[in-house]
């Protein structure tokens, strides 16, 4: 086993209709509007961009974020990321069962940044926690941000 290799999925279902959560989602310059642990995002040039993340754990990840696919019809976005984090990242949105929207956003990575390499067999149970809950966080913010009617610029 690989331990510093990652992979994620998490399901939120979303109460607005899909095609408003794919335009959100397909932001990623006003993620720090809604995610508290995506703490600021740089655009670069031609689909590319810088993120930094933070969640409970005392460090930070940077990572190059490069588009892969934005295809509204299929509703999916895909991002390779390099730096701390390389590997990809994938939102996937459709109607939800009960109406609204379910996103599924799968990653697939492995850690690069120095420490948490180091710290890979102890502290995999605390890094995939601190995973689980930003990604709680981001569910919570989105939800208060469509609710506000936040919307894509």
């Amino acid at each position: 086993m690989d331990w510093c290799r990652y992979r994620f999925r998490s399901v939120w279902e979303l109460p607005a209709p899909p095609g408003r959560v794919f335009a959100v989602l397909a932001e990623p310059g006003r993620y720090p509007e809604w995610w508290p642990q995506v703490r600021r995002v740089a655009p670069g040039g031609a689909g590319t961009g810088t993120a930094r993340f933070r969640s409970l754990l005392p460090y930070d990840l940077v990572v190059t974020a490069s588009e892969r696919r934005n295809d509204p019809g299929a509703g999916v976005l895909e991002v390779a990321m390099s730096g701390d984090l390389d590997g990809w990242v994938r939102w996937t949105v459709r109607p939800g069962p009960g109406g609204g929207t379910q996103a599924v956003h799968e990653q697939e990575v492995v850690v690069r940044k120095p420490l948490m390499r180091w710290l890979a067999v102890p502290g995999r149970p605390a890094f995939r926690a601190n995973h689980a809950l930003m990604m709680r966080a981001g569910r919570r913010g989105l939800t208060r941000f469509l609710a506000e009617g936040g919307d894509a610029a």
